[in-house]
């Protein structure tokens, strides 16, 4: 078997992964492994920008205190206080790695978005924010000779021996090769295409969060999945309408033209995303409608503000500031993955995490928008910096996993969707897990797409008992038998491999 040695090793080309990999390039070799492309991330298709308190006016306190409101009382303030305090030194060290933020008369231009409450809002090329940011980075990792890329290297399990990890095994080509480093960052990215609909690109199937279950990490607040509210549902076509879109002024319609969100929410269209999302698949349900639509018509040259949607619509025989946009809701952000301290450190001695594939508490409940991209950047660079206090490396045998269970893709998508989705119950939870055994069959081989699957699988089951459990709706996760929050269940959910599930008090110190 091929394999190497590294002093680092960092799974995913993210945002978290790319800013973790430049911060450890002074400290010694960096393996950068991605299952594809470098480009080939959730990160790099953000088209909603990064939140950070660096107008006039704005504060750490006040970015806080939005967040803490979104979060739905389940924010660990102290991860929350390091994300506010932090961030804006991370965007300095963004403009110094060569990032270009939109400017207005030589000033950074600064967007708000829903559930903020002020201007913060930074952007890179309009709505490419994730684009410039992440294009940016990956050309000061292909020319750092300290950094060795490994594209179309699927990670298949972490390497742990002793209780510790020591790297991890990939698949490329079909032949396994061994990667092997005292610290491994794992910044594996998002789950959303676990569901049948969602904004995620079709890397997003949550394999970090697999890999570290499997390997005997705690996982934390896996019943939290953030629906997008407006996905543009058009000709089976899906793509992410941002924010920003009503951030400018758009406005949100049932099939009569009403502008309904006044009803539900005292900020209208710029409520929590949790909110619009239910609030759309409310009005979806009661008029026997595929979809909703957001009027834009009212945007000053959205060509010119929205280059990258305008474009998409304009493929799809849609005009901005003619046509209503046929919108719904998608799988978009997990708030819960695995569980890390403020440092990055998982449960998994030499296992660090960051980025979607995390979970700090930062989120809360519900993730306030344009929270992620500065908390890949924030708890990458921690994650780094707790990297470089490992010891030497160690070279132990990996095992050869076996093939894993198959799944058909599609049944699972749909199951996920209509079961453990934007509004679940106890006889959907417990009919998605029955589900999951009979879609299960036995695998041949050992190629991606199958290995995919089986990590997606084990994700709905997670997210599945999670939500079975938490017997109340807060934020993100709504149970209609449940459909009010319960104070006594201020907790985060713990599940780690042959474990019973454990409850963890949220952080308030």
């Amino acid at each position: 078997m091929w394999g190497e040695r590294y002093d680092f090793l960092v799974i995913g080309s993210g945002l978290a992964g790319l800013f973790a990999a430049l911060t450890l390039r002074e400290h010694g070799r960096v393996a950068l492994i991605t299952k594809r492309a470098l480009e080939d991330s959730n990160s790099y298709f953000a088209q909603g920008g990064m939140a950070a308190a660096v107008g006039r006016g704005d504060s750490p306190a006040l970015h806080r205190q939005d967040t803490l409101a979104a979060g739905a009382g389940l924010c660990d303030e102290p991860a929350v206080a390091i994300l506010v305090e932090e961030g804006p030194q991370r965007i300095k060290d963004l403009m110094a790695l060569g990032v270009e933020f939109d400017q207005i008369d030589g000033q950074i231009h600064l967007a708000r978005e829903a559930a903020h409450s002020t201007n913060r809002i930074l952007h890179v090329d309009g709505d490419a924010t994730g684009r410039g940011v992440c294009a940016r980075l990956i050309e000061e990792v292909k020319k750092s000779p300290q950094i060795d890329v490994y594209e179309n290297h699927f990670v298949v399990d972490l390497i742990v021996t002793d209780g510790r990890c020591w790297g991890a095994l990939a698949l490329h080509k079909g032949e396994l090769r061994a990667f092997w480093a005292p610290a491994t960052i794992l910044a594996a990215g998002g789950l959303g295409q676990v569901f049948a609909e969602t904004s995620n690109p079709s890397i997003a199937t949550g394999d970090g969060v697999a890999l570290a279950f499997r390997a005997g990490a705690q996982l934390m607040d896996m019943e939290f999945v953030q629906f997008h509210p407006t996905v543009l549902y058009a000709d089976g076509s899906r793509f992410l309408i941002s924010e920003t879109v009503r951030g400018e002024g758009a406005v949100l319609r049932n099939h009569r033209g009403e502008a309904f969100m006044e009803r539900y929410h005292p900020l209208g269209d710029l409520a929590p995303r949790d909110v619009v999302a239910r609030a759309i698949w409310t009005e979806m349900e009661q008029g026997a409608r595929p979809h909703v639509y957001l009027d834009a018509t009212s945007i000053e040259d959205p060509r010119g503000r929205f280059p990258t949607i305008y474009s998409r619509c304009l493929e799809l025989g849609l005009k901005m500031e003619r046509d209503w946009l046929p919108v719904g809701p998608g799988a978009h952000y997990a708030m819960g993955g695995v569980y890390t301290d403020h440092e990055g450190r998982t449960t998994l001695p030499g296992l660090l995490a960051c980025g979607e594939a995390a979970c700090t508490g930062v989120h809360g409940a519900n993730r306030l928008a344009s929270n992620s991209l500065l908390e890949a950047l924030v708890f990458g660079w921690r994650a780094a910096e707790a990297a470089t206090k490992t010891g030497p490396v160690k070279t132990p045998r990996p095992a050869i996993p076996s093939p894993p269970a198959a799944f058909d893709r599609g049944q699972l998508q749909r199951l996920s969707w209509h079961c453990v989705g934007l509004e679940r119950s106890g006889e959907s939870l417990h009919k998605a897990l029955l589900e999951l055994e009979k879609l299960s069959r036995k695998c041949r081989g050992m190629d991606v797409e199958s290995l995919e699957t089986a990590n997606m699988a084990l994700v709905v089951s997670l997210m599945a008992k999670a939500a079975l459990l938490r017997e109340e709706s807060r934020g993100a996760h709504y149970r209609v038998d449940f459909p009010k929050s319960d104070p006594s269940w201020r907790r985060h959910i713990i599940l780690q491999r042959g474990q019973d599930p454990a409850l963890r008090p949220v952080d308030k110190e």
